[in-house]
């Protein structure tokens, strides 16, 4: 529920955070391999906390990019069907300014979930 606290993303953050300044340091020393696996899943954690706090956002602004391209409503997962029907098509191309504008704005939103550290 949205106004129960501590939040799902606040929750991921702040196991993420405790794993990292804990754990990550004794499984170094005793085990090597487990330290590397424990910061493959803090950084799983991470993508997780950046999801549940910066996605929501991020599929309605692309949803709404969609409606205004395509000229239609429908659930995200339909406009993307849509859209990837038009591409297979024939009917859109790299030449589409809209359609390379929505694209360089989803695969930002994308990055900035996945690794906001990438530039």
């Amino acid at each position: 529920m949205a106004q129960d606290r501590p939040t799902a993303a606040e929750l991921l953050a702040a196991i993420a955070d405790m794993l990292r300044d804990e754990a990550i340091a004794v499984l170094d020393k005793a085990e090597p391999r487990l330290g590397f696996q424990m910061r493959v899943a803090v950084n799983s954690l991470a993508i997780l906390e950046r999801e549940a706090r910066l996605g929501p956002d991020a599929d309605r602004r692309e949803q709404q990019r969609l409606v205004t391209l395509l000229g239609r409503d429908g659930s995200l997962d339909e406009l993307n069907r849509e859209l990837a029907r038009q591409l297979r098509a024939g009917e859109r191309d790299e030449l589409d300014a809209a359609l390379m504008a929505h694209l360089e704005a989803t695969i930002a939103d994308k990055i900035a979930i996945a690794n906001p550290r990438w530039k």
